[in-house]
């Protein structure tokens, strides 16, 4: 497992390795760059497609954006920690694709999400209202405003509210490791014994989901946790069936 290094960085796989320096180095520029903040949070975080802030690239983009610091700290230690032997384990390539597919496709759930909470909403409002909304709230959400009525307010704040964080891709991430590892032994912080991986990713999946049905944790992307989930057990499936892993198997 890369042992034979003469520094830190030397144990760490490419990908992972890059990973981890894009992210980090993004997060500074916006951190201490007001104005960079302003500018990326505007053309490279996630939009909901009928926003006019909306780009298509945003669904690559997003994930390479943070909220604040233990937003970015928590996503990089799980992908420190876990990323590096998933890496290994698939090869550069094919674990940068799979990272990658996780992190557009929790997007497309957290969106799909979205356009129904968005439907409802549109419902019971005129259609010449929602259109004002949707045209115009962006920039009343970034001079720091909202719509005094809850039913504008709630649809502005679903279509011109950006999306950011690698968690998507990070979900997808730590189900591979419970995939291909179901019975390593993980610890995890105030837990004193280890857990089974498998067990641990099965728990993880099961609060995302409740979070998500209840609604609680407002303003967490929970949906996009288990679409990043979702869709990287279909694709380790996928490559199970063709034979590109022999020696693990999740159940």
């Amino acid at each position: 497992m890369y042992l034979n290094g003469n520094s830190f960085f030397s144990n760490i796989p490419p990908v992972v390795k890059n990973l981890l320096i894009i992210n980090i180095l993004i997060w500074a520029f916006m951190a201490f760059i007001p104005a960079a903040d302003r500018v990326l949070d505007k053309y490279l975080a996630l939009y909901y497609f009928s926003s006019p802030a909306f780009k298509p690239f945003q669904l690559f983009t997003y994930m390479f954006l943070h909220g604040g610091f233990m937003h970015l700290f928590f996503n990089m230690f799980a992908l420190f920690m876990f990323g590096r032997t998933i890496e290994m384990t698939m090869g550069s390539s094919r674990f940068l694709f799979y990272y990658l597919t996780c992190g557009i496709c929790a997007a497309l759930v957290q969106m799909g999400i979205f356009a129904i909470y968005i439907g409802n909403i549109e419902g019971l409002l005129p259609a010449d209202v929602c259109t004002e909304v949707i045209d115009k709230g962006w920039d009343l959400l970034h001079r720091g405003y909202n719509y005094s009525d809850p039913d504008c307010a709630r649809l502005n704040a679903f279509v011109n509210t950006p999306m950011v964080g690698a968690s998507g891709a990070i979900y997808g991430v730590l189900l591979a490791f419970g995939f291909l590892f179901p019975n390593l032994p993980v610890y995890i912080f105030f837990v004193p014994v280890p857990i089974k991986a498998k067990w641990l990713i099965i728990g993880y999946f099961v609060l995302e989901l409740f979070y998500g049905i209840s609604g609680s944790a407002d303003g967490v992307a929970h949906f996009a946790h288990l679409g990043g989930m979702i869709f990287g057990f279909l694709l380790l499936l996928y490559w199970k069936k063709k034979g590109v892993f022999s020696n693990h198997w999740f159940f």
